[in-house]
């Protein structure tokens, strides 16, 4: 997809580092879960995956609404799992460290992915997709929320005012992941655009790195930003500003539901 491809080891390293700050700041992030979470699929599946589970904040919905199922929460940053298994120790509920791209699961074991704002750090689409067509049952559904690449437009739109480096996430556009997808069939699918707002550029980069969620691609220009490249991409960020006086930042959210044929 990208030519500069993200190390996964800086990806973990980073949530893991922000999982006691994660809930603190994720209100984006719950909104989007709670939203994926009211388009689960009616039935009883047998083996539930929250797919880049983080702190845990979808497991007990997950439960409540399949109690029988086996549930595994799978997530690469060590530090998220080892935050959530200490505040859910749920009944029938694994914690497994592991990459989307390389599930150590078994062919046909799963029921029903959910997977909410986790498969954009995933850079190789075509891996992801064949990984999750291996381990869903015949007939087996993947409800996915994601973000797509006008997500903190203006962000970009600014750091294009001071140099020509990558300073912001890109993520996989919709067109890409139905082509990686190819033999899920489509159930459903929806775009959402958010725009959230705030009075200093401080105090968005300051919510990125609590995320865990700030840049982590490969970048031409190395060490830190200096004060004046800083105050180049302030000025440039408030020129964005609303009409409100605040400073937006745009999230393009996917919610995809397909499911695998059941032939």
């Amino acid at each position: 997809m990208n030519a500069m491809v993200r190390d996964k080891r800086l990806v973990a390293r980073s949530f893991s580092r922000a999982a006691a700050t994660y809930d603190s700041v994720a209100g984006l992030q719950r909104s989007v879960a709670d939203a994926l979470l009211a388009r689960l699929p009616q039935g009883s599946p047998g083996v539930v995956l929250d797919l880049g589970s983080g702190t845990g904040y979808a497991s007990e919905t997950l439960r409540r609404r399949y109690p029988q199922a086996l549930l595994l929460s799978l997530d690469l940053a060590e530090g998220m799992l080892g935050y959530a298994r200490s505040r859910q120790p749920l009944t029938s509920h694994h914690h497994i460290c592991g990459d989307a791209e390389a599930l150590p699961l078994a062919d046909n074991s799963v029921d029903l992915i959910y997977s909410s704002l986790a498969i954009q750090w995933c850079e190789q689409p075509l891996d992801l997709f064949a990984e999750l067509r291996r381990v869903l049952k015949p007939g087996g559904q993947l409800l996915i929320a994601t973000l797509g690449p006008e997500t903190l437009i203006e962000l970009k739109q600014a750091w294009a005012r001071v140099d020509d480096d990558r300073h912001v996430n890109e993520f996989c556009p919709l067109l890409a992941l139905r082509a990686a997808a190819a033999g899920l069939a489509s159930l459903d699918e929806s775009i959402e655009r958010r725009v959230l707002e705030y009075d200093h550029l401080s105090e968005l980069m300051h919510e990125l790195k609590a995320l865990g969620a700030h840049n982590v691609n490969p970048r031409q220009q190395q060490g830190l930003s200096g004060i004046s490249r800083l105050r180049t991409l302030s000025r440039a960020y408030d020129e964005l500003r609303l009409e409100n006086g605040a400073l937006p930042a745009s999230y393009e959210v996917y919610y995809l539901a397909w499911m695998k044929d059941s032939a």
